[in-house]
């Protein structure tokens, strides 16, 4: 599979940042640091670096091969094929959670007429059609939608700053809750946004300079940490942290108090237009992860002749997974966040630990031959 079809760093590198974006750009997280939810994004990203040189490590070691096929290698088809499967299964449940979340929130915000599946048809439609392209075209639209959410980005702070709704008191003080920015840092915000890029072990092997893997993906946590911390503190600045927390749709109330001049008001484009590219390329990655671990294990010659099968199913888990939004959120915390706990942080570790005993077995044999 990986010499047929090829990515470079900078598709990669521009991949990783809308994945990271994906809803964590426009919705709350963190609520435990209260005002200083951009300190504790600060705080993890070290920690989300290292999670994905973990990743790296385990993708160097065979470089050949998705993250199925590392398992398989480590710990043999017994245990790699279950494992492997509950890995998939994870992904097909984020990118249907990740369908879901965005269209709660457009039907929420703005098509409060249209109805959910509708919605959430046609994004999977879409998603459907480009992965049926291939990989490569998805890449590529990456890199060019990347420059779409950078350019709406800095609008959108011009707007903010020329607006004189900005109080910068809403994230002060600074450094009197130290234990709480922390506390979310580590765990929540390591595993959410930073530890989902695990599922980029499946597109590595595609890559045509393997040995910038880990600078691009080092480079892409820390760039992503950066600008989510810079929006979430624009949130708190404009809203202030009591209405941050009870907003289901921070970055839109946010944007919708600006008016400038009583002519330049109500830009809510700019923060529906972030919602619509983030979670498509999000559920799109995690859609294709799925895709290239089905097409491992089956042994199907191309992953993207999943797209339909795939596409169907991430659409049907994304209308019955929850019965309503508060329902929805309340799973994320009770249920998705330890089961990534375990996906991303847990058995990575475990293959790193058997990996290594292996290596070291080996060594030693060789030395009582020799």
């Amino acid at each position: 599979m990986a010499g047929k079809v090829f990515i470079n760093p900078k598709e990669l590198f521009s991949l990783m940042i809308l994945f990271e974006f994906g809803t964590a750009i426009v919705v709350p997280i963190g609520l435990q640091a209260d005002h200083a939810i951009w300190l504790a994004i600060l705080a993890a990203i070290p920690g989300g670096i290292l999670l994905y040189l973990l990743y790296n490590y385990l993708f160097r070691q065979y470089p050949d091969q998705i993250i199925s096929g590392c398992i398989r290698k480590i710990v043999g088809p017994f245990l790699g094929w279950p494992l492997s499967l509950f890995i998939l299964s994870y992904f097909l449940y984020n990118a249907a959670r990740n369908l879901r979340e965005g269209g709660d929130l457009l039907v929420s915000s703005t098509y409060d007429e249209t109805p959910l599946f509708v919605i959430n048809f046609i994004t999977a439609f879409v998603m459907i059609y480009v992965l049926s392209k291939g990989v490569e075209v998805f890449f590529r639209m990456g890199q060019i939608y990347l420059f779409v959410i950078l350019l709406t980005g800095i609008v959108g702070i011009v707007v903010l700053i020329f607006s004189g709704d900005m109080k910068i008191s809403n994230i002060l003080p600074l450094f009197d809750s130290w234990t709480s920015v922390l506390r979310t840092a580590y765990p929540s915000i390591l595993l959410f946004p930073f530890g989902e890029i695990f599922c980029f072990m499946t597109v590595l092997p595609l890559l045509t300079d393997k040995q910038s893997s880990g600078k691009t993906g080092a480079a892409a946590v820390a760039i992503s940490g950066l600008l989510l911390s810079l929006t979430h503190a624009l949130q708190i600045i404009m809203i202030g942290s009591s209405i941050y927390t009870r907003s289901n749709f921070s970055l839109l109330a946010a944007i919708s108090i600006v008016d400038i001049a009583n002519f330049l008001q109500r830009l809510d484009a700019l923060a529906i237009l972030t919602l619509i590219i983030c979670v498509f390329f999000k559920m799109s990655m995690y859609s294709y992860a799925v895709m290239a671990i089905l097409a491992d294990l089956l042994r199907i010659s191309s992953p993207q002749k999943l797209a339909v099968p795939v596409g169907i199913v991430v659409l049907f888990m994304s209308i019955f997974s929850s019965w309503s939004f508060p329902e929805h959120v309340n799973e994320g915390k009770t249920g998705s966040l330890p089961l990534l706990l375990v996906v991303t942080v847990v058995i990575p570790l475990l293959l790193f630990i058997v990996h290594l005993a292996k290596k070291t077995i080996r060594r030693s044999v060789r030395r009582l031959k020799a």
